[in-house]
C-alpha cells in the first residue's frame, strides 16, 4: 500500500472508498511541499482544486482593503480546506499560507466532482465538513460583531490553553504567534491593542508573559474576567 493512499485512507473524506478507488484516487493526487510563510493560494484565485493537510499548519484567512488579517481558521493534519469553491466554480474566498514547513495532498477539481458523481459518499462527507466551516465562520463573525477585543483576546488565551497548553508549576504555558501582529489576525484587531491587552492582564496577575510564551497564572481569573468585560 502508497504512502498516499495510506494518507487517503486516513481522512475522514474518503474513508468509504474500497482499495481500488483509493488507489485510482492516489494515482491523481500530488504530494506538495510548502515552507513556512509560504501562500498556498490567495483570495480571488481561481479555484484548481481542494486539499488534504498531511503534515504542519495551515492559516485559512482574508484580508482587507488596507490590509488587515483577519484569521477563519487554522488547519491541522488529517483536515481537508478549499471544499466550497471545487463545487460552487467561484475562486477561493479566502488566502491559506503555511504556518510551519508543510506537505499536503492537492486533487484537482475536475477528479474531486468526477470523484462525487461515482461515489455520492464522498460529496456527503465533503459537505458535513463544509457545514462545519460555515458554522465556525458564524461562530468568527459573532464574536466580532458582539464582543469587545479584550474578551476575543482572552477567550484566544482560554482556547489555546485548552488544546494546545503545557502544564507547568506556575500554571498552563502557551506559545504566542510569531509575532503580535499575527496574534492580532487571530482576534481581529490591531497589533497595539493586543499589546495593551496582554499588559494589562500580565498587571492584574492573571497571566505572565516571557518573550513569546504566555503563563495562565489564574485561569478561573482569566475566565471571570471574560464574562465581566464590558
Amino acid at each position: 500500500m502508497s504512502s498516499t493512499v495510506v494518507r487517503l485512507k486516513a481522512q475522514p473524506l474518503f474513508a468509504a472508498l474500497d482499495q481500488a478507488e483509493l488507489s485510482s484516487l492516489a494515482d491523481r493526487a500530488h504530494l506538495r511541499r510548502y515552507a513556512q510563510g509560504e501562500v498556498l493560494f490567495a483570495e480571488g484565485d481561481a479555484c484548481q482544486g481542494l486539499y488534504v493537510l498531511v503534515s504542519g499548519r495551515i492559516r485559512i484567512f482574508k484580508t482587507s482593503p488596507s490590509g488587515r488579517e483577519q484569521v477563519l481558521a487554522v488547519e491541522e493534519p488529517g483536515s481537508s480546506f478549499a471544499e466550497l469553491p471545487v463545487f460552487d466554480g467561484g475562486p477561493y474566498p479566502a488566502s491559506a499560507s503555511a504556518m510551519s514547513d508543510t506537505e499536503v495532498l492537492f486533487i484537482s477539481r475536475a477528479d474531486v466532482r468526477a470523484l462525487c458523481l461515482e461515489r455520492p459518499e464522498v460529496a456527503l462527507k465533503i459537505l458535513q465538513v463544509v457545514a462545519a466551516r460555515q458554522r465556525r465562520v458564524v461562530a468568527v463573525i459573532e464574536e466580532l460583531s458582539f464582543t469587545t477585543v479584550h474578551q476575543r483576546l482572552v477567550s484566544w488565551l482560554l482556547r489555546q490553553a485548552a488544546s494546545n497548553g503545557r502544564p507547568s508549576e506556575r500554571g498552563t504555558i502557551i506559545t504566542l504567534p510569531s509575532s503580535h501582529q499575527e496574534l492580532a489576525a487571530h482576534v481581529g484587531t490591531v497589533r497595539e491593542l493586543v499589546s495593551r491587552n496582554l499588559a494589562r492582564l500580565q498587571a492584574q496577575g492573571l497571566i505572565a508573559v516571557e518573550a513569546r510564551e504566555v503563563t495562565i497564572l489564574d485561569p478561573r481569573g482569566l475566565e471571570a474576567d471574560l464574562t465581566s468585560s464590558d
